[in-house]
């Protein structure tokens, strides 16, 4: 039986950087998703690991970064998916959420085998970080519904070698078997 755990990839974020008008609208249509894969993870007492940037910010911590965004113009697009206190917090400070962080540790320790990703951005993080996680032998899933992107036709491709390349298996947020038999 594989232990799970949804990630949910770098949804605190303040939208201030280039391309963030396209983001920002492709987040505003995934969001309602990714709110539906948090509820259904915790009903099924899977964990819940955000992995964020830390906008710089080498001495914050997920509450000030948090507090940063909040307090931002796009709130809105974080407030929904805010992380309970329960839940787990991963900063990176790369594309992947496996580099130099330490969520590889935090798996084993939880003998954690299957990894759901959702959040941002399908075309960039989202695919190094399946990357990264084949490699290290974890079952990938990726909720396409439940990933924003920049750039569509490059988020489908992405999806399409992360389907092929990784034997990812890609979902939708409101697929009934979700997260498999437990």
């Amino acid at each position: 039986m594989a232990v799970k755990a949804l990630v949910v990839v770098d949804m605190i974020n303040l939208y201030d950087h280039p391309d963030a008008e396209i983001l920002r609208r492709s987040v505003r249509e995934v969001l309602p998703n990714v709110r539906r894969m948090i509820d259904r993870a915790r009903a099924d007492d899977i964990v819940v690991i955000y992995a964020n940037d830390n906008f710089g910010l080498w001495r914050s911590h997920h509450d000030e970064l948090l507090d940063i965004v909040l307090g931002g113009p796009h709130a809105e697009l974080v407030a929904p998916i805010r992380p309970e206190d329960d839940s787990l917090f991963v900063v990176k400070a790369r594309h992947s959420i496996f580099y130099d962080t330490p969520l590889e540790y935090l798996l084993r320790q939880r003998g954690i085998d299957s990894v759901f990703l959702c959040g941002q951005v399908t075309e960039q993080c989202i695919l190094y970080s399946a990357l990264d996680a084949h490699i290290r032998h974890l079952e990938v899933v990726v909720a396409e519904d439940a990933c924003a992107s920049i750039h569509s036709d490059l988020a489908a491709a992405a999806l399409r070698m992360m389907e092929r390349n990784m034997q990812a298996r890609v979902v939708r947020s409101t697929d009934d078997d979700l997260f498999g038999p437990e």
